[in-house]
């Protein structure tokens, strides 16, 4: 009796599935939508804004929106830095406070020194002003790194801190007139948030500088490729020697100084410093980081996003106002917004993970 192999049944081919590409199709314009969200937020806004009042696309109302946005934008700007390594700042409005109450103290009663009272030009207010707000960043970076306190808490605190510290340094009250006198030397500081240059505000120009130099350090420089490595995977980024703590403390610093050059310009403009300067505009920061495509986890976004976020926010901003929402339901709307970011961002991971495994 001979042994016989009997050779097992082959397996059905799979049968083809013809819908598979048409879905995937399907799939890539969905993610390319969800990356140009921005943009088709931004230009529904206009389209919206502008069919409701005609004063929206006039040239003055764009003008004085994109001034706006500046401001924000630059605040924006510093709090991706921080969002892109994993971390979350939620002192840069106290920091754009007390940078203001700062530069206001020394251009309206100057700095008392044995010998007398010394006044500054205006070109050494901004500068002290935004070393205060690096130096606070850096407060926040060392609270992170050296003592491990979690990035939310330790802002958090910083955020009241610095807020304090704003109204202490006038107990409270206000600087009222900064215009400063030629005698004193300190004539000029209305230029940064007033004046224009080719008809377009000053604030506008500087927006366009930091943003330029923002894009330039976080696509072209190896600081740059380190901090995306940290937010990524900040194991391996540890692994691969890179010094993880030094570049958290440096984005803090980068963000604060943002955040203090943000809160001159908004105090140049107001002629005036008072301690309240820029509450709550740490929210449209984080808003527009979000909205631009950053991931709250961090190692991913972009700079072009983040502005483009700010446009998000401030040009809806300015038509609620102009087509007269409450104030009450603005803030319903911007809440709205910044939940909307982050489903969004959300879904854009997912839809990229999903056709990652399906192209792999």
């Amino acid at each position: 009796m001979t042994d016989t192999h009997v050779a097992p049944p082959k397996k059905a081919a799979a049968a083809p599935q013809p819908d598979e590409p048409k879905n995937t199709a399907l799939a890539r314009a969905a993610l390319l939508l969800l990356r140009g969200r921005t943009l088709v937020v931004l230009v529904l806004l206009i389209i919206i804004f502008s069919s409701i009042s005609s004063e929206y696309l006039t040239q003055s109302n764009l003008i004085l929106m994109t001034k706006h946005v500046a401001i924000n934008a630059i605040l924006a700007i510093g709090v991706t830095f921080v969002i892109l390594t994993g971390g979350i700042d939620l002192s840069v409005g106290s920091i754009a406070g007390l940078a203001s109450m700062v530069a206001g103290g020394l251009l309206f009663k100057g700095f008392d020194m044995p010998g007398g009272t010394v006044f500054f030009s205006v070109a050494v207010v901004i500068l002290i002003g935004i070393v205060v707000g690096a130096l606070v960043g850096a407060v926040n970076g060392v609270l992170i790194t050296r003592f491990k306190v979690a990035p939310f808490i330790a802002t958090l605190g910083m955020l009241y801190v610095a807020r304090g510290a704003a109204q202490l340094h006038s107990d409270g009250g206000t600087y009222p007139d900064l215009a400063g006198t030629e005698a004193r030397g300190n004539t000029g500081f209305g230029f940064i948030g007033v004046d224009s240059i080719l008809g377009i505000p000053v604030a506008v120009w500087i927006m366009v500088v930091v943003a330029a130099a923002a894009i330039i350090v976080t696509t072209k420089t190896p600081f740059g490729k380190r901090i995306f490595a940290v937010g990524g995977n900040e194991r391996a980024a540890v692994l691969s020697g890179i010094r993880v703590n030094r570049i958290k403390i440096a984005v803090y610093v980068i963000s604060g100084a943002c955040a203090a050059l943000a809160g001159l310009l908004l105090t140049s403009e107001l002629g005036a410093a008072y301690p309240d300067t820029a509450t709550t505009y740490e929210l449209n920061a984080i808003a527009a980081a979000v909205l631009g495509g950053t991931a709250l986890a961090g190692g991913r976004g972009t700079i072009i996003g983040t502005v483009m976020g700010a446009f998000v926010i401030g040009f809806l901003s300015d038509g609620l106002v102009l087509v007269g929402v409450s104030t009450f339901w603005q803030s319903v709307v911007k809440g709205a917004v910044i939940v909307f970011a982050v489903i969004t961002e959300q879904a854009q991971q997912r839809l990229q993970s999903n056709l990652t495994k399906r192209t792999a």
